[in-house]
């Protein structure tokens, strides 16, 4: 019996993930993201073109022409943005139901969080902090809807979740200054979710109707 094996596209990296803990950090040691719920989506531009690789390695870069047409307006020899793609409603709230029933494809834009690459240098090894100071460089100069900067908070941790929840948001990623990228699970980024988010309610009955 021959088994099928999966083909990692060329330039994919596994994306670095956040670990559940209790409560939000609370110390100067941590900046805080607003956590959107969207498809997580890797950003590749290079000489053999634009993908747009999902946490499996597929490439949507035919899906989200708006994400792909304004990474290829960047103007960068190559780059690896990390990121979560969103489609929002008329109040610019970002509802997954869109994303997953593909009611508009041509709308959808990332919200980009990290910088891996730029221009062939790795910058996984570099701290957070560096890493989106480049992103806000890159993003900030090319201006482009499709590619949206998540700016970081530097309030106190539980100040930041209170306020995404008031605002009916997913929730935050909480990420250690100083800290570098790493593939797979991490503890360098903590996520915690609004009990009240629709993305909490989905998962939910997907656990239940396992």
């Amino acid at each position: 019996m021959l088994l099928r094996t999966l083909q990692i596209p060329p330039g994919f990296i596994e994306p670095c993930l956040p670990s559940r803990a209790d409560r939000p950090p609370s110390g100067p040691g941590w900046i805080h993201e607003i956590k959107h719920d969207g498809f997580r989506m890797m950003v590749r531009c290079d000489a053999a073109g634009v993908r747009l690789l999902t946490r499996n390695g597929h490439d949507w870069a035919d899906r989200y022409p708006l994400i792909a047409d304004a990474a290829g307006a960047l103007g960068v020899r190559s780059c690896l943005i990390d990121g979560e793609a969103v489609a929002c409603d008329g109040d610019g709230m970002p509802v997954f139901d869109r994303l997953r029933y593909r009611r508009q494809d041509a709308a959808v834009f990332l919200f980009a969080f990290d910088l891996l690459e730029l221009n062939g240098q790795d910058l996984r090894r570099e701290p957070i902090e560096s890493r989106k100071r480049e992103l806000g460089k890159l993003l900030r100069w090319s201006a482009q809807i499709g590619l949206q900067l998540n700016e970081h908070i530097a309030e106190p941790g539980d100040v930041v979740f209170r306020h995404a929840c008031k605002m009916g948001l997913e929730g935050i990623v909480s990420k250690r200054l100083g800290s570098r990228y790493r593939s797979g699970r991490s503890k360098d980024w903590l996520k915690f979710k609004n009990p009240a988010a629709p993305a909490v309610k989905r998962e939910a009955e997907e656990e239940w109707g396992r």
